[in-house]
């Protein structure tokens, strides 16, 4: 990511939309049940990194937005199945620890957003990768854990036990949250270099 934020609202809306859809995709598996591949992974953790980033200044309400329709796909995934939504595992108490997990990582994408405006390029994608690594660390940390501790679904917990299951499932999660946050990278930079270059062009013209 590179400290140019988008700063007007048209682009900020469609990135809204685009994350929305990312989301809504990918946390349906709806390409899986479309193409009869295997499940894509998950990019829910990616989006509310990146929704942190870009769209900072709307975070009062555009946290909530983003929540509200991951709670929504999830819903819609378990009625979906022919499944009571309040009986499945997945929904206990634990579940809505998921708000401050999800928040961690707006957080993470907000303060990379907050820093980018000081620091060169090559330093912000520094930043954005130690904000990344350590978002999706609290992320990981509050959502298993109190799946783990809180749920039923742990007949008796243990330290060492919450612990293999953290270590097990960090790297996995790491990994796809940062290749989605990756490609998201490689299309910010082409949109700019595709704007740098039209730009002379358009004052050419006038």
């Amino acid at each position: 990511m590179t400290r140019h934020v988008p700063a007007h609202a048209g682009p900020r809306a469609a990135i809204l939309i685009l994350l929305a859809v990312l989301m809504v995709a990918t946390r349906s598996h709806l390409p899986a049940l479309l193409t009869h591949l295997g499940p894509t992974p998950d990019a829910s953790w990616a989006v509310f990194f990146m929704g942190g980033f870009y769209l900072r200044s709307w975070s009062r309400w555009a946290f909530p937005v983003f929540m509200a329709l991951a709670v929504g796909v999830d819903y819609a995934v378990i009625t979906g199945q022919g499944m009571d939504f309040w009986a499945h595992y997945c929904v206990s108490a634990a579940y809505w620890c998921l708000v401050p997990a999800y928040l961690a990582l707006w957080l993470g994408g907000s303060l990379t957003a907050r820093l980018s405006l000081t620091q060169s390029d090559n330093r912000t994608l520094a930043t954005a990768c130690a904000s990344l690594l350590v978002s999706v660390a609290v992320c990981h940390l509050i959502s298993q854990g109190s799946f783990y501790w809180i749920s039923d679904s742990v007949v008796q917990p243990t330290v060492a036990g919450w612990w293999k299951n953290y270590s097990d499932w960090f790297l996995p999660f790491l990994r796809s949250t940062a290749i989605y946050v990756g490609l998201g990278v490689i299309v910010h930079v082409g949109v700019q270099q595709v704007v740098r270059l039209a730009t002379p062009r358009s004052r050419n013209a006038g």
